[in-house]
């Protein structure tokens, strides 16, 4: 008889210790499983909220002047020539080593106009990528989609008494007000934000941007490698990554990781005790067996492949299971942990893992079972019973 029949035969008349040893570990690996996809998951969801917060880099015109401004209170009075930069070079933003780190890059010219005998601000953006940059805006009427068109902060709509509909004329140009932002308690509230070519011609700034914002998040590399990348390419640009963004989304990422490491190793102590214990059992128990098959020649390599073999299987079986029902149960119990979170889906890399822990956490926590069965004397053993 071949030592894989033997193992099996005993398995079949073991049933219920096979399937003891079967839902410990079932349980254990159920559990990281579970731990890790709802953590996968939420990662996921952290990382498209955070993401959304806008840009965390900008880059604006190198100056060696000393900012005139305080607490939001600046000195007005002196006026600084600025270096702005040439638009057709903001795509080469996108060709340093970590470019897939880059998210949305935002353009912009700023520059100040007489209104109605008014000193006011604008701020020419291209609207498609600065309205995904700022999604938190809420605004009344409808986005700007057209180079006439125009979006008003709060308190300059205030002053020039407009409403959405209306129109105003800059530069001898009209403008037809669409949408008027809610109040920010920003910079946003006092300028008047248009089209970015339309804006460059009234501010004879053809071809020019202001300052650069752009959206990254970066797993595997650290920011301050992003803003030398993007500093060597603009060496006449002041490149500064707001770092605690940046932190805070590194820190609430790791947070969930980390909880998960933890639960995960106190779950596979408790799974690989479950297993030693019932290993044991299982050997104490089989002494009349082992002591037959060694007085009929069986070595002690033999006794132990054939434990090792039915830990093997035992694991097989309780890793897979555990795989399906931990995705099961992260798939079920997700929405009732972050109702907005979507599961990410089968990650077979973590079934391969799960497989391979379930056998070698079995395999492990037989081997002194094994190897006390393989030390029994056959005489002894016989003499025992």
């Amino acid at each position: 008889m071949k030592l894989h029949n033997i193992s099996f035969n005993n398995l079949k008349r073991r049933k219920g210790k096979m399937i003891f040893l079967v839902l410990g570990l079932f349980i254990g690996i159920a559990t990281i499983v579970a731990l890790m996809s709802i953590t996968e998951s939420m990662t996921h969801d952290i990382e498209d909220r955070l993401d959304q917060y806008g840009a965390n880099i900008v880059m604006v015109p190198r100056s060696e002047n000393l900012a005139l401004s305080y607490g939001g209170i600046t000195m007005g009075g002196v006026n600084y020539q600025t270096v702005e930069f040439a638009e057709e070079r903001i795509p080469e933003i996108r060709t340093i080593e970590y470019a897939k780190n880059l998210g949305l890059v935002a353009p912009k010219v700023l520059g100040a106009t007489t209104v109605r005998d008014k000193d006011v601000l604008l701020m020419g953006v291209d609207f498609e990528t600065e309205l995904q940059l700022k999604n938190w805006w809420q605004f009344e009427g409808a986005p700007p989609t057209e180079t006439n068109e125009l979006l008003l902060g709060s308190q300059t709509a205030t002053t020039f008494n407009l409403a959405v509909g209306d129109t105003l004329g800059i530069d001898g140009r009209d403008f037809i007000v669409t949408s008027i932002l809610k109040p920010t308690g920003s910079s946003e509230d006092g300028i008047i934000i248009g089209d970015l070519h339309a804006f460059q011609k009234i501010l004879d700034k053809e071809g020019k941007v202001s300052m650069v914002e752009i959206q990254a998040f970066c797993r595997d590399c650290p920011i301050t490698e992003l803003v030398l990348q993007i500093g060597e390419k603009f060496p006449e640009a002041k490149v500064t990554g707001l770092r605690q963004a940046m932190m805070s989304k590194m820190q609430t990422v790791e947070m969930f990781k980390t909880f998960s490491y933890g639960i995960a190793v106190l779950v596979i102590f408790i799974g690989s005790l479950l297993v030693f214990v019932t290993m044991m059992g299982s050997v104490n128990e089989r002494t009349r067996e082992i002591g037959i098959f060694r007085a009929i020649g069986f070595r002690r390599g033999h006794v132990m492949q054939i434990i090792l073999l039915e830990a093997m299987v035992v694991g097989l079986v309780g890793g897979l299971l555990g795989y399906l029902g931990g995705s099961g149960i992260a798939w079920a119990a997700l929405p009732l942990v972050v109702k907005s979170a979507s599961f990410a889906g089968f990650n077979y890399n973590l079934g391969g893992i799960s497989l391979l822990l379930a056998i070698a956490l079995s395999l492990i926590a037989s081997l002194y079972p094994a190897q006390k069965a393989s030390k029994l004397d056959p005489s002894e053993a016989l003499r025992a019973l």
